[in-house]
């Protein structure tokens, strides 16, 4: 069985962006991130643990500004946590081995795929291409993302 880790190791290769972001809670501006317009086949993992977080499959373009998923892949690998920052109350989404903050879930999502919008941070993604899951040891998830392109 895969372990999903977080070590001094690989925050230490994280970019500044991917530190703010995943470490310091920070917040990509809209529009701006790497995978928000990606539609190739594949799943998306915590940049920090590697453990899988979203398909490809349950990507879909809300227009907010973020790559937009309607659930999990896992969900035992994605924490819900109450967030008051800001002045307002979301609910935070964590990696659960990595503990990186990923985004915020809210209940606007297409009603047709379960109502919820996973509104996720590029960089604290890492997409591992259809073609590369089995080498990368992500076999076990090809039958869970389609080619969307």
């Amino acid at each position: 069985m895969t372990q999903y880790l977080k070590t001094s190791e690989k925050i230490a290769a994280l970019s500044p962006e991917q530190f703010r972001i995943t470490q310091k809670n920070g917040t990509e501006h809209p529009g701006t991130g790497k995978y928000l317009h990606n539609k190739e086949p594949g799943i998306y993992v915590d940049v920090v643990s590697g453990e899988p977080l979203f398909a490809s499959s349950d990507k879909y373009e809300s227009g907010c500004g973020w790559p937009s998923f309607t659930k999990p892949l896992e969900p035992a690998h994605v924490k819900e946590l109450h967030d008051f920052t800001l002045g307002m109350i979301r609910t935070e989404v964590r990696s659960a081995h990595g503990d990186s903050h990923l985004g915020h879930v809210f209940p606007d999502g297409p009603r047709d795929r379960g109502g919820l919008r996973y509104c996720i941070n590029s960089a604290s993604l890492r997409f591992i291409h259809r073609d590369d899951m089995e080498a990368e040891g992500y076999g076990a998830y090809l039958d869970q993302v389609e080619d969307v392109t």
